[in-house]
C-alpha cells in the first residue's frame, strides 16, 4: 500500500545546471552537475551520482536489448549546493573567498 506524498514544490534553490554534494545516503560526499529537478516528487537527478542499472529488451527486429546505467533520484535534503573556493557543500554561496566561512588558505 502506498502513502500519500507530500505536497509538490512550487520553486527549489536547487535548479538545473548547478554543482550539488551529495550530504547523506550511499553517495554521501560525491559532487555533480543536477540533470533535473522533479518537485512533484522532490528529488534531484544528479550526474554520475547513484547509478543504477536498466534492463532493456529489444522492442524492433535489429534492435539490441542490454543494461543500461543511469542516474537515480537523490531527495532534495540530502543535497547541499557546491562552493568551488571552500570545496564542500554550502547552504549559503560566497562570493569571493574572503567572505568564505569555511575557506581554507592552503600554504
Amino acid at each position: 500500500m502506498r502513502t500519500a506524498l507530500a505536497a509538490p514544490l512550487r520553486k527549489a534553490k536547487i535548479k538545473k545546471g548547478d554543482q550539488v554534494q551529495v550530504i547523506s545516503g550511499k553517495s554521501k560526499g560525491q559532487n555533480g552537475e543536477v540533470l533535473r529537478v522533479d518537485l512533484k516528487r522532490h528529488v534531484v537527478f544528479i550526474k554520475d551520482v547513484n547509478m543504477q542499472q536498466r534492463h532493456t529488451k529489444p522492442r524492433r527486429q535489429g534492435e539490441q536489448g542490454g543494461i543500461i546505467p543511469q542516474e537515480g533520484p537523490v531527495h532534495l535534503s540530502n543535497v547541499l549546493t557546491y562552493c568551488d573556493s571552500c570545496s564542500r557543500g554550502v547552504r549559503k554561496l560566497c562570493a569571493d573567498t574572503a567572505q568564505c566561512k569555511y575557506f581554507k588558505n592552503k600554504k
